[in-house]
């Protein structure tokens, strides 16, 4: 009766081994993909460079490989990508950094009046309001908002005394990540075919895998990018037309935000809000164009943008991309949040590719 359980107990350990690793190339593609998870997650500090080297490569290799479609030769697509990159690169840190740290910097140093006005608004509201809030309220709610702020300054102030170390960290990144760049999309096929002779023979559901996530993925993120790039380049203009302050520094805000789905517009919504607050009051008219300027750019980037830009790439429900973003965030940070949702993509691709039991396909290919 024992030798009959402990049958029943292995047929059922066995079956449910089957069913999660059905065959050899199951087995092969969950020890690539503890591999890379384990090397991103216990290498991610020390060599990040390298991982945004390759990133930024494998966007740009769509470009290379646009252009090698059009009969252009592919050490001179490379030249002309790469000299697009390097171009972009230096608006962004010659022209676009500067003008966004001096409205930063003019933004924090208006913060004591900013607070000081919001700071009469709230005591206002007793007078307004007097059967919802009491004086009470108010005096715990300021001395909260005191109690923040005075956090806020403090974290500053450390982030200054390592502003040295992360100077020096930028400077490797401008030095270290395009010269990897270049030669990522330069020896491209020598690097891919020493990195193969140290996968498996057996990888036809790992190529399988790859192939559904290179095309979801590369649209998904080349996706993001335009996203991110139209939304800050509407939004600045039409907050310049309105003659907003730090209107480049709050489109670059709007821009962002799209890297986080359903809480970046909540987060940025507050600030282009709070200066059109403080600039104009609740007086003019000025504070409600600015409302309804924001809310049509919001609009039509999830009725318009978001639908052409992202036609084909992999639909993912809203939960699980929240859980994505707390995930991911939680092991890596800013890049974990900001590559939260193509890591969700590489899961689903997995998942769809997954070999079910008694699947033979796999294995015959």
């Amino acid at each position: 009766m024992t030798n009959q359980a402990n049958s029943v107990n292995l047929r059922v350990l066995t079956d449910s081994f089957k069913r999660f690793l059905p065959n050899s190339q199951a087995v092969s593609l969950v020890m690539i993909l503890s591999i890379c998870f384990l090397l991103i997650y216990s290498l991610s500090n020390l060599l990040m460079p390298v991982f945004a080297s390759i990133v930024i490569a494998y966007l740009l290799e769509g470009l290379v490989t646009k252009a090698e479609n059009k009969g252009m030769p592919r050490l001179a697509a490379v030249y002309l990508v790469f000299s697009i990159f390097m171009a972009c690169l230096g608006f962004l840190l010659f022209y676009l950094m500067p003008m966004v740290s001096q409205q930063a910097v003019e933004l924090v140093q208006n913060l004591p009046e900013i607070i000081n006005r919001a700071q009469k608004g709230i005591m206002r509201l007793p007078e307004l309001y007097p059967k919802i809030i009491s004086d009470k309220k108010i005096q715990q709610i300021m001395l909260a908002v005191q109690a923040e702020v005075l956090t806020y300054g403090q974290n500053v102030l450390s982030l200054s005394a390592a502003s040295v170390v992360g100077l020096v960290s930028v400077l490797i990144y401008l030095f270290l990540v395009p010269m990897m760049v270049f030669f990522f999309l330069k020896d491209k096929e020598i690097l891919i075919t020493w990195f193969i002779q140290f996968m498996p023979n057996n990888r036809n559901l790992t190529v399988r895998v790859w192939e559904e996530v290179d095309i979801q993925l590369g649209n998904y993120v080349r996706g993001k990018f335009s996203e991110v790039f139209i939304l800050w380049f509407v939004s600045y203009l039409t907050f310049t037309a309105m003659d907003l302050n730090y209107a480049m520094l709050l489109a670059v805000f709007m821009g962002v935000q799209a890297i986080i789905p359903y809480i970046g517009a909540t987060l940025v919504t507050f600030p282009v809000l709070g200066v059109a607050y403080f600039e104009w009051g609740l007086q003019g008219d000025e504070f409600f164009y600015i409302i309804i300027a924001y809310s049509i750019i919001q609009a039509l980037d999830g009725v318009l943008l978001v639908p052409i830009l992202f036609s084909e790439a992999v639909n993912l429900h809203a939960v699980a991309i929240i859980i994505a973003i707390l995930f991911f965030g939680g092991l890596w940070g800013f890049w974990g949040v900001f590559f939260a949702i193509p890591l969700a993509t590489v899961v689903k691709a997995v998942l769809t590719s997954w070999p079910k039991l008694g699947d033979n396909t796999v294995e015959a290919l």
